[in-house]
C-alpha cells in the first residue's frame, strides 16, 4: 500500500516523528540503509537506546507503520522527513554524511509535487547549499517549482512528559512561501501550532539559538557551581531563591558535563561559504571551555574528598551512579561518564557503576563491573559519585549507606551528602 509520508533516518529525530505521525493517522514508512535497524524495528524492538520503547515501536507496526530499505518506496510518498543524524566531527563541524546520502537515496526516486523536509540539526545555510543541489542533480527538478522544500527543526526532548510532539510549536521555513505552506500543512496534522519563519536559514538559526542558550546557561551555573563551592555557599540554595523571581531569570542547574545530541554552533566552525568574517560567537565558545572542563572538576572534587578522609585515588573503589546523559533514559549520548570513569582509571582507581537502564556499561571497550545491589556497592565503595539522578534512587536511603557520597546533580537533601 502507497504510503504518505517516508521518515529518512530512524534514530532519535525520525522515530519520535514516525510515531506522532502513525498517532495522527499518516500512512508512514520508515527508510533505513543500516540493516540492523530494518530487523529490530522489523521485530518490533527498538534500534537505538533511550528512544521508544519497545512497546511503542509495536504500537506503530499495529498501526500500519513499515520499515523498509527498498529505496524504491521514497517514490510512492507525498512527503519525505530527513532525520539523518549530523555528528560532530574531529574539527568542530557538524558530519553532513548521512544526509548527503539520504539525499541522493531519495533524489533517485523523487516525483513532482513532493515536499520534502529537513529535520536534521545542521548549520545554516545546509538546506539551500548543500541539501537543495543535491536533490535537483539527482531528480532534474527544481526546488520551488517542480517539489517544495523545508527545514524544520527539531525540538525533541526525551522523557519529558509535559511538552511531547502535538504541543510543542514547529518552526518551518520554506524556499519560497509556497513550500512552507505545503510543510505548514503537514506538521498542522501532528502539532497545534507552525511557526512560520521568513526561511530556511532562519529556521536553521532557531535551532543554533536554542542549543546554545542551553549551553551558555549551563556555562554559567557551572562556573557558579565552582565559585560558591569555593566561597562555603550553597549553591542550591541560592537557585532555589533566584527562581522565585517572576520575570528575567530561568533555573538553570550545573553538572559533571553536558550531554545530549544538540551540540552548541560556534560560526567560527561552520563552513567556509557560511562564516561571517571577524564576528565569531565569543560566549559561545568559551561556554564549551567551561562546560567541557565540568568533568576534570568532579575528578578534582572525588581525589580531595578521598584525600580528606586519609585516602588516596590510587586503588580507590569508586561507585558512579548513573552514566546516561538524562534521568531516566537509557541514552547515552556524550554523557560525562565515561569521561570521568576513564580519569578515575588512568589515577587507579578502580571504577564500577550502577544504572537501572544501562545493563552493560564499557569503558575503553572493557566492561565496567556493575553493581547488583546499590546499597551493598555503595557501602563497600570509598567513594559513590551521582552523576545521574534516576526517579528509582532513594537518595536519602543512599546518603546513609555510602562511606562518601559526591551529588554532582543537587538532588540529595541538605546535608546529607557532599554536592558538586
Amino acid at each position: 500500500m502507497p504510503a504518505d509520508l517516508a521518515v529518512i533516518g530512524l534514530g532519535h529525530l525520525g522515530l519520535p516523528l514516525a510515531q506522532a505521525a502513525v498517532s495522527a493517522g499518516i500512512q508512514t514508512i520508515g527508510y533505513d540503509t543500516d540493516p540492523r535497524a530494518f530487523a529490530e524495528l522489523s521485530a518490533g524492538r527498538t534500534p537505538v537506546e533511550g528512544s521508544l520503547t519497545a512497546s511503542d515501536i509495536r504500537r506503530m507496526l499495529s498501526g500500519g507503520f513499515r520499515p523498509t530499505t527498498n529505496q524504491a518506496e521514497l517514490g510512492r510518498v507525498r512527503t519525505a522527513v530527513i532525520c539523518a543524524p549530523t555528528p560532530l566531527g574531529p574539527d568542530r563541524t557538524l558530519d553532513l554524511t548521512a544526509v548527503g546520502d539520504a539525499a541522493r537515496a531519495l533524489a533517485a526516486r523523487l516525483r513532482p509535487h513532493t515536499t520534502v523536509l529537513l529535520e536534521s540539526a545542521v548549520h545554516p545555510g545546509t538546506t539551500e547549499n548543500f541539501l537543495l543541489p543535491l536533490l535537483e542533480e539527482g531528480s532534474g527538478l527544481r526546488g520551488g517549482r517542480d517539489f517544495h522544500l523545508a527545514h524544520s527543526p527539531s525540538r525533541l526532548d526525551p522523557g519529558n512528559r509535559t511538552h511531547v510532539y502535538t504541543n510543542t510549536p514547529k518552526v518551518i521555513g520554506g524556499l519560497t512561501p509556497a513550500c512552507t505552506e505545503s510543510a505548514a500543512a503537514f506538521y498542522g496534522r501532528l502539532t497545534d501550532k507552525v511557526v512560520r519563519a521568513r526561511g530556511p536559514r532562519e529556521a536553521e538559526m532557531t535551532k543554533v539559538l536554542e542549543t546554545n542558550f542551553r549551553h551558555v546557561n549551563i556555562a554559567l551555573v557551572n562556573e557558579m557551581a565552582v565559585l560558591c563551592h569555593d566561597l562555603g555557599v550553597d549553591l542550591w540554595d541560592v537557585i532555589r531563591c533566584a527562581e522565585t523571581k517572576p520575570f528575567g531569570f530561568q533555573p538553570f542547574r550545573p553538572g559533571p558535563g553536558v550531554g545530549g545530541h544538540g551540540a552548541p554552533v560556534d560560526p567560527g566552525y561552520l563552513p567556509y561559504n557560511s562564516r561571517t568574517p571577524g564576528h565569531p560567537l565569543r560566549m559561545v565558545s568559551l561556554a564549551q571551555e567551561i562546560n567541557d572542563r565540568m568533568p576534570q572538576y568532579v575528578i578534582q572534587r572525588c581525589a580531595t574528598l578521598l584525600n580528606e578522609h586519609g585516602k588516596s585515588a590510587r586503588g580507590a573503589r569508586i561507585l558512579l551512579l548513573g552514566v546516561t546523559y538524562k534521568p531516566d533514559l537509557a541514552d547515552q549520548e556524550a554523557s560525562p561518564a565515561r569521561e570521568i570513569a576513564t580519569r578515575l582509571m588512568d589515577m587507579g582507581a578502580q571504577i564500577g557503576y550502577h544504572d537501572p537502564h544501562v545493563l552493560d556499561w564499557r569503558v575503553r571497550e572493557l566492561p565496567v563491573p556493575r553493581a547488583d545491589s546499590l546499597y551493598e556497592a555503595a557501602s563497600s565503595a570509598d567513594l559513590t559519585v551521582l552523576l545521574q539522578h534516576h526517579r528509582t534512587y532513594d537518595l536519602q536511603g543512599l546518603a546513609v549507606k555510602a562511606q562518601l557520597l559526591l551529588d554532582t546533580r543537587g538532588a540529595t537533601p541538605a546535608g546529607a551528602a557532599h554536592r558538586l
